[in-house]
């Protein structure tokens, strides 16, 4: 396991008092591994979770040729003629079983949508696209099909022997759905990250207790279990911890000792009065940045180990105490850190969308700055984004109001009505 210091040689440009937001990305990079631990689930209860290894197709799905359609059945050979195509009905193919006849030239076959095509068909046509004669055959208008069109392939979806769903696979409903076909009833996991969480500060107030002159209620905690929900963590809420190095202690041991990450709130900002940057030091293997980003810019990140044998340290993420500086900063760098602690492959952070400016914003290059921002349709079919006014780090509603976030990256400079701008979406993340 390399220590801090042996990541940080090896990023070029370095400097945890001035740290570019993709440096801290490559950073915890190489600061994170997956989990190890398996465990059998439910496939009705895997979602979110992530694949321990490769899932290989039992049998092919489909499994045999079927139809795509409501509709008739025929032998595609019969369109070479280019003139409407007269077909004698000789039975009817229904789904989930086999129809046994046989289909000469000139006949068809009625079938329903997923019936198995018969021995020797290869096309099917639409029921509404043919005309009836004499209530026992259709006809098929010359020019509108071409031979195998709407013939589902055996093994289109999936092959027989070949992985259908790979290691590290994030399972959303549509891999439920895909595991379920297969008729697997439980489906190998990697184990639940433990996440332990914890605000600070003597300011601090607990949902319930009192209101009392100059102190604020905890909302940093609550927004950090939802993003933790989010993506699947297994959560261990450890309140509020008051600024008494004797209870920091023995909060960040708890942590350390039954959780595989820490994420704090408050206490790492230049100057603070308090004792949390003291017992991360004492602790751990930890670096204190500022990072070259708005809101967000005091982060800790390291390990924090407790004395229990086989147990790894803690890899510990000292947030900002401002609200929308702790969202920020988790959806920026802690999120992607989290899923690579899942085992997920995909890893990087959401993609970044264009959307035009509805509005000029001031920017100085040499940061990364974030500003919550409602994306709409703009009248041409494109987006457009705006801001929600006010950008200040401790105004938690703009994040409610916002449906993503303008991301404007370190060297870009203002922003004029109509520039297209970078946003990265919210859904699904928060």
């Amino acid at each position: 396991m390399k220590s801090l210091d042996q990541i940080a040689a090896e990023l070029q440009g370095y400097d945890p008092q001035a740290l570019a937001a993709t440096s801290v990305q490559a950073f915890l990079e190489r600061l994170v591994a997956p989990v190890t631990g398996t465990e059998q689930v439910p496939v009705a209860a895997a979602l979110g979770r992530v694949l321990a290894q490769d899932i290989v197709s039992p049998f092919s799905v489909p499994p045999h040729d079927n139809s795509a359609m409501d509709g008739y059945a025929f032998d595609g050979e019969q369109l070479a003629t280019g003139t409407p195509l007269r077909l004698a009905v000789v039975g009817t193919a229904l789904a989930g079983r086999a129809w046994q006849g046989r289909v000469g030239p000139g006949e068809c076959v009625k079938i329903m949508t997923g019936a198995i095509m018969p021995a020797g068909l290869d096309t099917v046509v639409p029921q509404e696209f043919t005309r009836s004669v004499d209530g026992s055959a259709i006809e098929v208008p010359a020019g509108l099909l071409r031979a195998g069109d709407n013939r589902r392939l055996a093994g289109e979806d999936l092959m027989a022997g070949r992985p259908a769903l790979l290691q590290g696979e994030r399972l959303g409903p549509a891999a439920c759905g895909l595991l379920a076909s297969l008729g697997l009833p439980t489906v190998p996991v990697l184990r639940r990250v433990r996440v332990a969480y914890f605000s600070t500060g003597d300011e601090i107030l607990s949902v319930g207790e009192p209101p009392r002159e100059g102190a604020v209620y905890d909302s940093n905690r609550y927004t950090v279990a939802g993003l933790l929900a989010r993506l699947g963590c297994e959560l261990v809420d450890l309140g509020v911890v008051r600024d008494q190095p004797e209870l920091l202690e023995q909060a960040f041991r708890s942590a350390a000792g039954q959780a595989d990450a820490i994420i704090t709130s408050g206490g790492v900002s230049v100057g603070e009065a308090d004792f949390t940057k003291a017992m991360m030091k004492q602790l751990g293997d930890v670096a204190f940045w500022k990072i070259a980003m708005r809101p967000g810019r005091p982060m800790a990140v390291g390990r924090i180990a407790e004395a229990a044998p086989g147990r790894a340290p803690a890899v510990l993420f000292g947030l900002p105490g401002n609200p929308v500086a702790v969202m920020v900063t988790f959806l920026a760098f802690v999120r992607p850190a989290l899923l690579r602690m899942m085992g997920c492959r995909d890893t990087a952070p959401p993609p970044l969308l264009r959307a035009r400016s509805q509005e000029a914003m001031r920017k100085k290059p040499g940061r990364t700055e974030y500003q919550r921002g409602i994306v709409s349709a703009a009248p041409d079919g494109g987006l457009q984004v705006r801001t929600t006014g006010n950008q200040g780090s401790g105004v938690l509603s703009s994040m409610v109001q916002a449906n993503g976030l303008i991301v404007l990256h370190h060297a870009q400079a203002n922003v004029a009505p109509g520039d297209e701008v970078d946003v990265m979406m919210f859904d699904g993340a928060i």
